[in-house]
């Protein structure tokens, strides 16, 4: 039995398709369903049990009573907005609550794949997973960066398979939930039907009208790293997951307009909310996870693009 914890959400909802994929149907998803779009993410999978988030210890301490064995709990549920205030609110959700969880798989030695973020990075220029290159902009970063030192912490002294995965930029189906929070190529796609023209910010720091750069990878990118560790359960540690490349926003914009063969850019004043809590570029040292073992490609921009815009169009 699989636990995926955020499994209605973005990246939680692609593995659970995944491990469908893979004829493994015995899944149980742990998120709170706020919306429709959320629950659909999930409509064409099969899952064991829906947990609301609050339930989740109750139900392991029951699941550990009938001596089954959990095969691995994959971590993906997180409060992911990067305005957050509310210290303790977001402590409460992603520090804490990830604490308790690694125990219960530290004690029952399951394996624990749990969703990092690079945003640990801040405002640097150089992504390697080293406490030297972070330094945190915002309390979601604060918290994801507090549970990897709190993993690092242990990870030698268990034989139990830890990995967090720092993502970069993600992008791809089953995000339409996150509205604000969704990724631009999907910003971009709407606001291409709406009017017309894809919003991009204006020049900021040193880069010019839309050429801030980010690392995006595409979901199905994404989730085959998560299973490649689940393959490899030998493996623990702090990984980047990017593609190792940086491509504009500018690349992103033109990707959805060229795929539909309509719409132009438009380019809008910078956030100033945004001022000393935004990454204009980022890029991903993915030579850890190389090494580890892994060798499929990642998809650039275009291709990932027109992968994801073929499959809203389908939906």
């Amino acid at each position: 039995m699989y636990v995926v914890t955020g499994g209605a959400g973005f990246i939680g909802s692609n593995i659970v398709k995944a491990l469908n994929d893979r004829s493994i149907e015995d899944v149980v998803v742990v998120d709170d369903i706020k919306n429709d779009a959320a629950a659909s993410n999930f409509s064409d999978c099969k899952i064991q049990d829906l947990i609301p988030i609050k339930e989740l210890q109750s139900f392991l301490k029951s699941y550990e009573k009938t001596g089954r064995k959990i095969d691995a709990i994959f971590h993906k549920g997180a409060c992911s907005d990067t305005t957050e205030t509310d210290r303790e609110y977001i402590f409460s959700i992603n520090y804490e609550y990830s604490v308790e969880l690694l125990n219960f798989c530290l004690r029952k030695k399951i394996p624990l794949i749990y969703a990092s973020s690079a945003a640990v990075y801040g405002g640097g220029d150089k992504f390697y997973e080293d406490a030297e290159y972070e330094e945190p902009l915002n309390l979601y970063a604060e918290t994801k960066h507090q549970f990897d030192n709190h993993v690092r912490s242990l990870i030698h002294d268990t034989e139990s398979q830890i990995v967090g995965l720092r993502y970069f930029n993600v992008y791809g189906p089953r995000e339409q939930h996150k509205g604000y929070m969704a990724s631009v190529a999907y910003r971009f796609r709407n606001q291409v039907f709406e009017t017309g023209k894809a919003k991009l910010f204006e020049s900021n720091e040193d880069y010019d009208n839309g050429n801030q750069r980010r690392d995006f990878i595409y979901v199905g990118d994404a989730v085959k790293v998560n299973l490649w560790f689940l393959d490899h359960p030998e493996i623990s540690g702090i990984f980047n997951v990017g593609t190792g490349k940086c491509q504009t926003f500018n690349d992103v914009a033109n990707a959805v307009i060229a795929y539909y063969g309509k719409g132009e850019i438009e380019y809008i004043p910078f956030d100033k909310k945004l001022i000393g809590r935004y990454q204009s570029f980022t890029q991903a040292d993915v030579s850890k996870l190389r090494n580890a073992g892994y060798t499929d490609p990642f998809y650039s921009v275009e291709q990932g693009v027109h992968e994801y815009m073929q499959w809203l169009d389908s939906r």
